[in-house]
């Protein structure tokens, strides 16, 4: 183990033999780290937290610590970290709390920026980014390999798609759909992210049934409920197609609707 003298580390934390501590960190009694692991100089990490194997904490970040919530009363709740993570410097990530479930969730391969901020009963899944300052309220979910532009802010109980992208300085307070981008305050959907469908091996059959399934659901004068059956019967069938539609259909806040130019025509990237 390589330890600086000057960090604290409480003689009950689980530390794999590999797992680099820098000056003046802090790790707390009920902390847990995993193999290839290493803590930067002045980062905290506390609370009823586990850490898998290769995750790196850079200089001030702030882990485990309590919610940032007015009801939470001292209860045992939890932060899960999956592996192969980045936290930059002065990243900071809550615990959950009793009315969440009680956990935070981050999975593996998530690259999270300077200064953000994950809060209370967040759901980060696998290959997520979040680039600076950018900030999730309580009770967020980020889909698989969806991005968070610099400064964008994510109100609680919002869903964020798979492989969707929020753009920087956007306010996202309505769920926003798996394969979009988005942008604005609040938030609105300007097309399809194509160069992450490209990325993640989306042919192109489908990146036209989902490019279909958007001019049905936004250009068409059908009800919500008329627009889905819509997109059901004349887009191609696919996994992806089917996400799309069960994710509206399980929308609690509403989606983000389309953008629209002065000429009340929205945007669609080819």
């Amino acid at each position: 183990m390589k330890i600086h003298s000057t960090a604290v580390i409480h003689p009950n934390a689980k530390l794999a033999p590999d797992v680099e501590i820098g000056p003046h960190s802090v790790i707390g009694e009920h902390v847990a780290i995993g193999d290839g692991s290493s803590v930067g100089a002045h980062c905290v990490l506390d609370g009823y937290t586990t850490i898998g194997t290769n995750n790196h904490f850079y200089t001030g970040a702030v882990i485990g610590s309590i919610p940032q919530n007015l009801k939470y009363k001292g209860e045992k709740t939890f932060l899960e970290i999956g592996n192969n993570n980045n936290f930059r410097e002065y990243v900071t990530v809550n615990c959950g709390t009793v009315e969440g479930g009680g956990t935070t969730r981050i999975g593996n391969d998530v690259h999270i920026m300077t200064y953000s901020h994950i809060a209370h009963d967040c759901v980060v899944h696998d290959g997520v980014i979040i680039a600076n300052n950018g900030t999730l309220g309580g009770h967020v979910e980020i889909g698989e390999r969806a991005i968070l532009g610099g400064l964008a802010g994510v109100h609680q109980f919002v869903r964020i798609g798979r492989l969707s992208i929020v753009g920087g300085h956007s306010k996202a307070t309505q769920d926003v759909l798996p394969f979009v981008t988005v942008d604005g305050h609040p938030a609105r959907v300007y097309g399809l992210n194509l160069i992450g469908l490209k990325r993640a091996g989306i042919s192109k059959e489908i990146q036209h049934a989902l490019k279909q399934a958007l001019q049905i659901l936004f250009r068409s004068s059908f009800s919500r409920k008329e627009a889905l059956e819509e997109i059901r019967r004349q887009c191609s069938p696919s996994a992806e197609v089917k996400e799309f539609v069960d994710f509206i259909e399980r929308s609690e806040r509403g989606i983000c609707t389309r953008a629209r130019l002065q000429t009340e025509e929205p945007v669609w990237n080819d």
